[in-house]
């Protein structure tokens, strides 16, 4: 499976930005895709991510702020993590990953989003 992140960029604090995220080769093998993140000096943490039957899971801090959906073609199945009302402490290295059923995990390149006035 590759992994094509975009979308990040420079944000005021209320602003909105659009993370997609898109897997192609074996996507059939794709049990769960998601966004994760990492502040300086902080652990990576779970964001947002959606099951294969379509269940969403969101941390408590996107709830209500951010929204994850996901498109499939024949060739890919991209994520997109709408996210709205932005804060600083959103402020963050933003990583797409994808698990498959043969346990593999995989890790897109990282998008930086900086949400700052």
């Amino acid at each position: 499976v590759q992994l094509q992140a975009s979308g990040g960029g420079l944000v005021q604090p209320g602003g909105d930005l659009r993370l997609s995220c898109a897997a192609s080769g074996s996507i059939l093998s794709i049990v769960a895709m998601g966004w994760y993140r990492q502040a300086p000096g902080k652990q990576r943490e779970s964001v947002a991510s959606i099951s294969n039957s379509g269940m969403i899971t969101y941390a408590d801090s996107a709830k209500g702020r951010f929204t994850l959906s996901r498109r499939h073609t024949d060739a890919n199945s991209t994520i997109f993590l709408q996210m709205s009302s932005l804060k600083p402490e959103d402020t963050a290295l933003y990583y797409c990953r994808v698990l498959t059923w043969r346990s593999e995990d995989y890790w897109g390149q990282g998008t930086q989003v900086t949400v700052s006035s």
